[in-house]
This record gives structure tokens, C-alpha cells and sequence, in this order.
């Protein structure tokens, strides 16, 4: 089990969630946020401080954001566009850095223009 960041974080991203995870698992792609489902340990620190209520516990997901839970891994999985290879497990959010990718459901959605 780990936690989701669905829909509301897309062209949001406060990285409030980013600060308070204690084991640096939450990840930045180009529009949103991804918790890394190896590495979470499931605290639930990060819930609380989403301004946008955008984390789940994945047991907890809405229906409506049901294919988040797949997107989320598939940004660890699979060859996103414009890299060589998957993801993986880094080890660390921030020795990684921000991402210019998003997992395919992210890339596919449109721009929010008011960000």
C-alpha cells in the first residue's frame, strides 16, 4: 500500500508535501507530484499539508481518481518520453531533482491556464 497524489496537485504543485516527507520519496515531475511506491513508508505526513487535497492513501483513492494509482507507478516504470529508461528507484527525491516529464495520464490531460 502507499499513498497517491491524483488530480488536483496537476499544474499545482505546492511542495508543501515535499517538506514535511521524512523519507524523501515524493517526486517532481514537469506538472505534478509522484510518491514513490517503493520507498513511501506510509506516515501519512504528507496528507494533511496538501493544500489542494490531492493525496490519497490508495485505499482511500475517490473513484473518479481511481487511474492515478497506475499513473503513479507507471512514472517509476516505464521509459517516460525524453528518457533512455525507467525511472526505478532513485533513492531520494531531491538528490534527483525535478523531472521535465509526467507520467502518461498527467501528460495527456490539458494545460490549466490559470497556473
Amino acid at each position: 500500500m502507499t499513498y497517491v497524489i491524483a488530480q488536483p496537485c496537476v499544474d499545482v504543485k505546492d511542495l508543501a508535501c515535499v517538506d514535511e516527507c521524512p523519507v524523501d520519496c515524493i517526486y517532481e515531475g514537469a506538472r505534478a507530484l509522484y510518491i514513490h511506491p517503493d520507498e513511501c513508508v506510509d506516515c501519512g505526513a504528507c496528507e494533511p499539508v496538501c493544500p489542494v487535497e490531492a493525496i490519497f492513501y490508495e485505499d482511500d483513492l475517490p473513484e473518479q481518481w481511481f487511474d492515478y494509482l497506475a499513473d503513479n507507478a507507471a512514472f517509476f516504470e516505464a521509459t517516460l518520453p525524453g528518457r533512455s529508461e525507467p525511472l526505478g528507484s532513485p533513492a531520494g527525491a531531491e538528490r534527483l531533482g525535478a523531472l521535465d516529464v509526467d507520467a502518461p495520464l498527467v501528460a495527456a490531460q490539458p494545460r490549466d491556464e490559470a497556473t
